[in-house]
């Protein structure tokens, strides 16, 4: 439904990626990785133990900004994201997006978009331009 957006304005969802959820997305994806799948191998890596997909974590962004801010109808157009830390299953993880910037004269929102684990520690930073059809041109 559209709305009124406006810089400053935030949206979060917080989630757990469960051993199901990685290996669904390592089948989705083929990303079969043993660092996300064998709990043998990653015991060996840096990481210790088994990791989410970092792009399976990017993907909370994509149902937030869709369904949430902007909301529906809004189409991505570019997002960045860089992977500040691993994210381990069965963890909580928030994902927050927030306006930075509108366009004007055009449809077009910025919105910095972060996840962070409980202790706000940065797991994941970027940026994401949408395209907002409803949005009302300056």
């Amino acid at each position: 439904m559209p709305r009124e957006l406006k810089v400053g304005d935030k949206a979060s969802v917080t989630r757990q990626f469960t051993d199901q959820d990685v290996r669904l997305y390592a089948e989705l994806s083929t990303d079969r990785n043993p660092v996300h799948l064998d709990e043998a191998f990653a015991a060996t890596t840096q990481f210790k133990q088994r990791i989410v997909h970092g792009m399976l974590v990017g993907s909370m962004f994509t149902g937030l900004m869709g369904e949430e801010l902007p909301g529906n109808g809004s189409i991505y157009m570019t997002q960045n994201l860089n992977f500040k830390a691993p994210v381990y299953l069965n963890t909580d993880v928030t994902a927050t997006v927030e306006i930075t910037s509108i366009r004007e004269g055009k449809p077009i929102v910025t919105l910095s978009t972060i996840c962070t684990d409980n202790d706000g520690k940065v797991l994941v930073q970027g940026e994401a331009v949408m395209y907002v059809p409803w949005l009302k041109k300056a």
